[in-house]
């Protein structure tokens, strides 16, 4: 380029970046408009305008479409604002399904009124009552998912899992426990029903109708219902009723002794908490494996679903087993004991997800404890299930950087979604390491009364007050430290303060030490961890090399900082070989046990995508399982925390069925 046509373009620049900088600023800035909530807030009084009628048609399993028709009495003309349900008990998050409701329309005086829902809350429809109705009608849709990638499913050929949250809206303004409600719900001919509520049932050739007795909205999303073609209903004593629904009619059969440890689960928890908070309870056992996994509480009964086998595969999978005890003890912790933060008046105030390490970890805790007791597994898989997840919290080394109390907001931070590094993130761990650190409690309070008081006292003191009350009592953290220091003067809120608010280094294990065990690790597996590998088809070294691989190749997961991570190995990643061939369950171990002679390390071709490579693993610890190993003679503060208080010891039930 000629140099004065360089210079030319030189200047020409400089001009016009020298006029640029001369201009005024034209960059555009809004002002925020102000937010205006105009949800009425809830308040402490009566919706006075009569009992709101709620219809449920759930007759088409076919196409899963759920047809509603609520009918809601008015006092007079003017603006009403009515609430699907977003923040739901038990699921510590906004967890209202309105994504699965569909056409909506609104009825006065028998002429449609228009609608809008709330900008700022899309849970919220807004109306105008015309002159001289009595009541608005308003209809919709829920569309249950069809498939799995929609959503949890609730509805199959022979089973449905109705959730009142789901099926109705409610009045804005009120406290729920004010609202009066009746709910009617239509079934296919010659299904069976099972709810917490009570009502009259009309059975013809052409469907089920139950009608159930006026209640309070409250009450009635507390006490979801399931129905089925083949179903049955066993008493457990203590107006404690299993409800047992299932793909096939094979699965209702329970051995005598099967039936028996669900007797004594009953029996254990009256003996611990000395009072019941329930005119009668229901447990809802779903054993199939077309309806979606559930395990939620609720005052008077429990929503549960397990795989096929529950029965008649008993000593194969102890671990489906804890759902029952866990979800069980929640009608006293979590129901009627629950955190002051967390109790709301209505679903559409938020939840402060405070103490969840007592609201989930004690019942994790008396969920193992009360399983052992009463016999619905043994003594052994539950040491074995303490082990395993003792050592796989130890993995979760997140803990570095992350306390457990700031795990308890998770739900809502990462709505249960699977995550690349969940060890280093951390996920829900108030539920097991909340348990772990009463295991401790209970240790130390036998220390402290040489033996005299235990964790029992304190949930007979805490959570068995008030007996044949079914409200809501709460309480905060201080409460807590106070009634321990109650059964046993400690430093109850420096032992809180270290293992809850502060990162720790790993799991605390005093209840294993002073109960008179330890942890241990060798190369098989202990029940818990066989159970879990036979029935997720995998292969779980977390505890060793960090990672669990399927026995297809498939890597699942990846312990951060461990030898797997520091090889470059992450979810998603396929084993095609282990040293050359190609890839087995039983050839990955036999390499991660030939790895333990540094002469024979353990290389990898792995497939990422579209691409290829070759690892070799900086490791040598063999295979590793957990287990605990008794130490010294005799019985020791566990031993004591397990061994049944009512009767004699439970005997453990076969898989023989008739």
């Amino acid at each position: 380029m000629p140099r004065n046509i360089l210079l030319a373009l030189i200047s020409s620049s400089v001009l016009a970046t020298t006029a640029l900088a001369q201009q005024p600023a034209t960059r555009s800035a809004p002002q925020a408009q102000p937010i205006v909530d105009t949800v009425p807030q809830a308040r402490d009084i009566p919706w006075a305008s009569g009992t709101i009628k709620l219809e449920v048609d759930a007759t088409d399993t076919v196409r899963r479409i759920i047809n509603v028709t609520e009918t809601i009495p008015v006092a007079g003309p003017g603006p009403l604002t009515l609430l699907f349900p977003e923040w739901l008990p038990g699921k510590h998050d906004a967890r209202g399904t309105i994504q699965n409701i569909a056409g909506i329309t609104v009825t006065a005086n028998g002429q449609r009124v228009a609608w809008q829902r709330d900008p700022l809350n899309v849970f919220a429809l807004h109306i105008t009552v015309p002159s001289g109705a009595s009541h608005v009608v308003l209809r919709f849709q829920h569309l249950a998912p069809t498939a799995s990638d929609q959503g949890r499913i609730t509805v199959t050929d022979v089973m449905s899992n109705l959730q009142w949250d789901a099926l109705s809206v409610y009045p804005a303004g009120y406290y729920v426990r004010r609202v009066p409600i009746q709910a009617t719900v239509t079934l296919p001919a010659g299904w069976t029903a099972a709810t917490a509520l009570r009502g009259t049932a009309t059975n013809t050739a052409q469907a089920s109708v139950v009608a159930y007795d006026e209640t309070d909205y409250e009450t009635l999303v507390d006490s979801p219902l399931f129905a089925g073609r083949y179903a049955r209903a066993v008493d457990l004593g203590y107006d404690v009723t299993l409800n047992i629904f299932a793909d096939e009619p094979s699965e209702l059969i329970a051995t005598p002794e099967q039936i028996a440890a669900h007797k004594k689960l009953v029996d254990e928890a009256m003996a611990l908490y000395g009072a019941r908070h329930f005119d009668h309870y229901d447990f809802l056992l779903a054993i199939s494996n077309k309806l979606g996994g559930i395990g939620l509480e609720h005052h008077r009964s429990s929503e549960n679903k397990v795989d096929p086998g529950y029965f008649s595969n008993w000593m194969e999978d102890p671990a489906a087993r804890n759902i029952l005890p866990h979800e069980f003890n929640h009608s006293w912790d979590g129901k009627f004991r629950r955190p002051d933060l967390l109790w709301t008046p209505d679903y559409a105030t938020p939840m402060q997800n405070d103490l969840l390490w007592v609201y989930e970890g004690q019942n994790q805790f008396w969920g193992y404890v009360l399983g052992a007791r009463s016999g619905i597994y043994t003594k052994a898989q539950t040491l074995d299930a303490l082990a395993s997840i003792a050592a796989r919290l130890d993995t979760a080394n997140g803990r570095s950087w992350r306390p457990l109390h700031d795990t308890t907001f998770d739900p809502i931070i990462s709505k249960r979604r699977p995550r690349p590094w969940s060890g280093w993130q951390r996920n829900e761990d108030y539920y097991n390491e909340g348990m772990m650190i009463w295991l401790e409690a209970d240790a130390i309070i036998r220390r402290e009364t040489d033996g005299a008081k235990s964790m029992d006292d304190f949930a007979r003191a805490f959570f068995g007050i008030k007996d044949g009350d079914w409200g809501q009592v709460t309480y905060n953290r201080q409460d807590i430290i106070d009634t321990l220091n109650g059964i046993a003067s400690y430093d109850w809120a420096g032992f809180l303060k270290a293992r809850v608010d502060e990162p720790t280094a790993e799991v605390t294990k005093g209840g294993f030490t002073l109960g008179g065990y330890k942890l241990v690790f060798g190369e098989t597996p202990n029940m818990t961890d066989k159970s879990r590998e036979n029935s997720g088809k995998m292969i779980d070294q977390s505890y060793g090399v960090g990672m669990t691989v399927t026995t297809t190749g498939d890597v699942q997961s990846v312990v951060w900082d461990s030898p797997a991570f520091d090889a470059g190995l992450t979810v998603g990643t396929r084993i095609v070989a282990v040293n050359s061939e190609e890839f087995s369950g039983k050839l990955f171990k036999a390499g991660l046990k030939d790895a333990t002679d540094k002469k024979h390390p353990l290389s990898l071709i792995i497939k990422q995508g579209t691409r290829y490579r070759t690892i070799t693993l900086d490791y040598s610890g063999g295979i590793r399982y957990p287990r605990l190993e008794k130490v010294g003679e005799g019985e020791t503060s566990l031993d004591r925390l397990l061994a049944p208080k009512t009767g004699e010891a439970p005997a453990g039930p076969s898989n023989r069925t008739g």
